[in-house]
């Protein structure tokens, strides 16, 4: 068995949940490692099976003007000294076709970001679904597990497809991930009914705790352009409910000075308050039959 395929077993079979989390984006080699010492100290404790993310281009900014990262090839070697120096699994996410090659040969979860769904929506629906297929199947064939965040605008339903493609691109080693859906302007709301849903694609769920609080442009920059909102408060919200319902892991972006973060601070969740969190849901976890399926007696009840 492949290293891809034994960690997808390992995810699958996490108790409670495990967890893919990390700063948004990489600001700096000295604060991805640290902030990945610190956040595998928490999980260690508490016997969560942890994958370190951060990303290495944040492609997908509403505005120019947006902090975006070190590019993919310093990107790249800033996470695998984080892989190789604390012996944990990397996530991070990918734009196009052409960065899987690459991402593959560092990242052990290769992640589609729901934003894409956003930037494709303007685009003939011939040709978005062009693309959606051809950066899928790139990701799919570099063997490495794929989690694929579910669009703003897509019904739970279309991820089975989502899934189907990359299995018949030769990898079994997918999930989807739960990151809300666009309710009017520039809000999301997280229908728990999806986590239900979704499983029909027969692979992990996952809830993204973080964005699925996004506020699409909620905030104006000094100097010009727009930035994300969100709603940091309502994050144990959204994750007592994820784990209560029994999803199989959580995605949730940490830092360790929000209120600085150069991208998306108002949904990344405070480091200091992750092991506060993070024991509360395993409590939750522990007591829920979220899991399993609820078997209905529709046969008349006589008292």
């Amino acid at each position: 068995m492949d290293s891809s395929a034994m960690l997808f077993d390992k995810l699958k079979a996490a108790e409670p949940f495990f967890l893919l989390a990390g700063p948004n984006v990489i600001e700096s080699e000295e604060h991805v490692l640290r902030m990945a010492r610190q956040i595998k100290a928490i999980t260690s404790k508490h016997g969560i099976q942890l994958v370190f993310k951060s990303s290495f281009d944040k492609a997908n900014r509403t505005s120019s003007k947006s902090f975006r990262g070190p590019g993919l090839t310093e990107g790249l070697k800033i996470l695998e000294k984080v892989k190789v120096a604390y012996d944990i699994p990397i996530v991070t996410d990918v734009h196009e076709a052409m960065q899987c090659d690459a991402v593959g040969r560092v990242a052990d979860i290769i992640q589609i970001p729901a934003f894409l769904c956003r930037q494709l929506s303007a685009i003939d629906c011939s040709c978005s679904q062009l693309l959606d297929t051809d950066l899928l199947v790139a990701a799919a064939k570099t063997g490495k597990i794929i989690n694929i965040k579910k669009g703003q605008f897509c019904a739970p339903s279309v991820m089975v497809n989502s899934a189907e493609k990359v299995r018949l691109a030769g990898n079994q080693n997918v999930m989807v991930c739960e990151r809300g859906t666009m309710f009017g302007y520039n809000d999301l709301i997280v229908d728990p009914r999806n986590f239900e849903w979704m499983r029909e694609a027969n692979c992990p769920i996952v809830a993204d705790v973080t964005h699925s609080l996004q506020q699409p442009a909620g905030r104006k920059l000094e100097g010009g352009g727009v930035a994300s909102g969100g709603l940091r408060e309502l994050i144990p919200c959204i994750a007592r409910t994820a784990v209560a319902v029994g999803v199989d892991g959580i995605f949730m972006e940490v830092h360790d000075d929000p209120l600085n973060a150069p991208v998306d601070g108002p949904t990344q969740w405070p480091l200091r308050h992750l092991e506060e969190l993070l024991k509360e849901l395993v409590a939750i976890a522990r007591v829920t039959k979220g899991k399993q399926q609820f078997a209905i007696d529709l046969t008349p009840f006589r008292n």
